[in-house]
């Protein structure tokens, strides 16, 4: 496990804390979504609202990130091109697609799978043997999202089929974003890599919007609609990334991503009490399963 990165417990305590907001918070991003399509918007606004909102707040962390750095290479510039579309541009447009067919809590457990699509990614493309907990892990995690799925399966058909793809496709992206950035983060820094690709995710999601509306329907939308995206872009995007980066710093990312997995079960809550989406014993079972195979992965990597 990653060493806690100072023996002081209160900064230990403040990390750990750290870790859970951004947990939290990330977690609501769903919520909002499904929130924002009662209005009767789709996926394409609200995901052009939320990141044009949150273009600022990552661009002036792109100039604080760089104020000391080197300039990019060209060929950095063009792995930055790439992770931003991979990871945030192209996830997150599958994933707000995918929100208009099935549950908040489906949807995260699906994008919980994260760690398990690396360690997949990695054993296929680096040719590694996995080991016996790597095994466990893969085979508890999905076993949980299959029963998950089934659960949201009987209630609403073929719709979940169509949005857990999207979902799915939105995780794996991710995935490949996750795997491919070690080498750049070396070089760039987490901080300034993070946004970096935001922003380029940030203009790509505008320009995708431009391409289906005219750009003044961004201004037609109904008000609470403006409101559900400024707390998406703020409080569920550019919050939990601050918050998680500071929490690494402080305890480390073993750590952090264990606390990490309040997210969840924050998503269940929210659900529950915001949505008054259904419930069943399968879906909780689900969540404990995927929990303990991504707590597994974490600790094999470790």
């Amino acid at each position: 496990m990653t060493p806690v990165a100072t023996s002081s417990p209160r900064i230990a305590a403040s990390g750990i804390a750290l870790a859970a907001i951004g947990a939290i918070t990330a977690s609501g991003k769903a919520v909002i979504v499904k929130l924002g399509y009662r209005h009767g918007v789709d996926a394409t606004t609200l995901l052009a609202l939320r990141m044009l909102m949150a273009f600022p707040l990552f661009a002036l962390l792109a100039v604080w990130s760089a104020r000391r750095a080197e300039s990019l290479s060209w060929a950095d510039r063009g792995r930055v091109l790439w992770l931003g579309f991979t990871g945030y541009y192209l996830s997150s447009l599958l994933d707000f697609q995918g929100l208009q067919y099935i549950s908040v809590t489906l949807e995260r457990l699906i994008l919980y799978l994260n760690p398990t699509l690396v360690l997949l990614i990695s054993l296929v493309l680096l040719k590694k043997k996995p080991g016996r907990w790597q095994l466990a892990a893969l085979v508890l995690s999905y076993l949980g999202v299959l029963l998950a799925f089934g659960h949201d399966l009987q209630l609403e058909g073929g719709r979940i089929l169509l949005g857990s793809a999207l979902v799915f496709g939105s995780a794996l992206s991710y995935a490949l974003y996750l795997f491919g950035s070690g080498q750049v983060v070396a070089r760039i820094g987490a901080i300034r890599l993070t946004a970096y690709a935001s922003c380029v995710a940030c203009v790509l999601c505008v320009l995708h919007f431009a391409v289906l509306h005219p750009l003044p329907a961004l201004l037609q939308a109904p008000e609470p609609v403006y409101w559900l995206s400024l707390i998406n872009a703020t409080v569920c995007t550019v919050l939990p990334v601050a918050a998680i980066m500071l929490a690494v710093k402080r305890i480390g990312s073993s750590l952090a991503a264990q606390v990490g997995m309040l997210g969840p079960v924050s998503t269940i809550v929210m659900s529950l009490w915001l949505l008054d989406e259904p419930m069943g014993p399968w879906q909780i079972l689900g969540t404990a399963l995927v929990l303990v195979g991504v707590l597994l992965v974490s600790r094999a990597r470790a």
